[in-house]
């Protein structure tokens, strides 16, 4: 397993030029992948990132999934690079949530501890593309078929039951609602639901725009130069979007809003873009997504 980052800051993941691990042997894909997820301290977690570490199956599917969607569909990354980005999104989501006193499902409903909600949302964050190694259409079934067995054997030194069962449950849920209609049940899913399309920073839809695929899809993508996410000041999450153009407004108005809304978390998170660019400066300087009003109780 690789060293683990000091702080519960996502590490910095080197984004590849072109198709990452496209058109490379099983063994040469498997090879190169490496987790970077900030434990800090909460041991199940631990043990599950030395697992999926250990697990060439695991790996397996992230490549074919990436070979599915960048040789064969054209369409952007879903290496195990976007798996590792999202990961940390969505570990630092619920990191901050939790901080800010709000209560996550696990604890609420099952009385389980926070440390149980970071284990569902990176398992969860971890398998939930792995149906697309199978197909695209409907990959979250798939992900679902593929994951249910797997989640079993990755926690059964973690969990003993009946708690081994409730987690995958909840991690399974949050998978089966990340799709473009999904209904998250539980704050967990949620997170993975946002976490997912906030991984928009710079060059992660670059294959259809390199490939003349020139639509607001592909424009408004190429438009997002980075995603901070931090302590809000009046809600408990900040997320601060700069973009090099204002055709970026597409990706948070259009995109980012329809994942946000129906999420849970719609009361937590504040998110505001910018320009970073002199020229449109003047034009859009800050937008702010309208997605609900703090409800006041952080519970």
């Amino acid at each position: 397993m690789a060293p683990e980052p000091e702080t519960d800051e996502a590490p910095e993941i080197p984004l590849p030029d072109a198709a990452p691990d496209a058109r490379m042997t099983p063994a040469e894909a498997v090879a190169g992948m490496h987790l970077h997820v900030p434990t800090r301290g909460n041991r199940k977690l631990r043990r599950l990132i030395e697992n999926v570490e250990a697990d060439k199956q695991i790996k397996a599917w992230w490549h074919a999934a990436n070979v599915n969607a960048v040789v064969r569909l054209a369409i952007n990354d879903h290496s195990w690079v976007h798996i590792q980005i999202v990961t940390n999104i969505a570990l630092k989501l619920c990191r901050l949530l939790v901080k800010h006193g709000v209560q996550t499902s696990l604890v609420r409903d099952y009385r389980l501890e926070p440390d149980d909600s970071e284990v569902v949302v990176v398992l969860a964050a971890l398998l939930h593309d792995v149906g697309m190694s199978i197909h695209r259409r409907d990959h979250e079934d798939w992900s679902l078929l593929l994951a249910g067995p797997k989640m079993g054997e990755l926690l059964a030194e973690i969990y003993d039951e009946p708690e081994r069962t409730i987690v995958v449950s909840e991690a399974l849920q949050a998978i089966t609602s990340h799709r473009a209609d999904g209904e998250p049940l539980s704050l967990e899913a949620g997170i993975l639901r946002v976490a997912d399309a906030l991984d928009m920073a710079k060059g992660r839809s670059r294959i259809p725009f390199e490939r003349g695929s020139v639509s607001i899809h592909s424009l408004s993508a190429a438009a997002i130069d980075e995603v901070k996410i931090a302590d809000g000041q009046s809600r408990p999450v900040m997320v601060e979007i700069v973009m090099n153009n204002s055709s970026g407004i597409y990706q948070v108005d259009g995109l980012l809003k329809a994942k946000l809304k129906g999420s849970g978390l719609e009361p937590y998170v504040e998110v505001v873009a910018r320009i970073d660019t002199e020229a449109e400066k003047r034009l859009v300087p800050v937008y702010r997504l309208e997605i609900g009003e703090p409800d006041g109780s952080k519970a």
